[in-house]
């Protein structure tokens, strides 16, 4: 009884100005308390009104508002697709930039990034074995000469690999000329610190990033 009674108790008068609210007669707060547990009650569910204000707590049903997907969508980056790359040329390099001499520091951060991934590099390091790490080596800053090719105007064609693509090479020369090389029926010979290379442009018909993770197969012979 003394439970019900505080909470039945009228708002003290210095307070009604302060809330801004009044005290309610018994009738119309017994009423507003059953019509709100009705309203906030789940559906489906039966309940005993006079029990549950016996209770000290009333657990309400409450529904998470759903999130707005097409919000959460629009927050992502979306990349430029090949269409859209091609449109703005992001592959293509000025023809101010196609010089050989730009690329130089280029060479040579990648003559220490080989020496380092082929253990050094020394004298009495195993062929195979740097074989098989120049299979997946990235090849940006290489000098590579056309050796071999169907096309005999490509032979003898030496150069700063500046871009690499699935199908091509392309190469900056001394005489700040950019080449197209195609790979497929041409042989390139790389060299690093007295180890000359020979890369099989038709067994090489991979981009960069897919062939570091691609297992090769040893071939006996290998045809242009």
């Amino acid at each position: 009884m003394e439970d019900t009674s505080l909470v039945q108790a009228r708002i003290p008068h210095d307070l009604v100005k302060v809330l801004g609210v009044e005290s309610k007669p018994l009738s119309k707060a017994e009423a507003f308390t059953h019509g709100f547990l009705k309203n906030s009650i789940q559906q489906g569910t039966r309940h005993d009104l006079k029990n549950m204000l016996s209770h000290k707590a009333v657990i309400l049903g409450y529904t998470r508002p759903k999130k707005d997907k097409s919000k959460r969508n629009s927050k992502k980056a979306r990349g430029l697709n090949a269409r859209q790359k091609r449109a703005m040329k992001v592959f293509q390099i000025k023809p101010e930039h196609q010089r050989y001499e730009l690329f130089l520091p280029l060479h040579q951060l990648w003559r220490e990034y080989i020496t380092d991934l082929c253990g050094g590099l020394k004298p009495t390091s195993s062929p195979q074995f740097v074989q098989q790490k120049l299979l997946k080596a990235d090849f940006h800053g290489a000098i590579i000469t056309v050796v071999r090719s169907k096309c005999p105007s490509y032979v003898g064609t030496t150069g700063i690999l500046v871009q690499e693509f699935k199908h091509v090479f392309k190469i900056i020369t001394k005489k700040d000329k950019l080449k197209v090389i195609p790979k497929r029926n041409s042989v390139f010979a790389v060299e690093i610190n007295g180890f000359i290379s020979h890369i099989y442009g038709s067994k090489f018909e991979q981009r960069a990033s897919e062939r570091s993770a691609k297992k090769f197969k040893v071939r006996g012979t290998i045809d242009l």
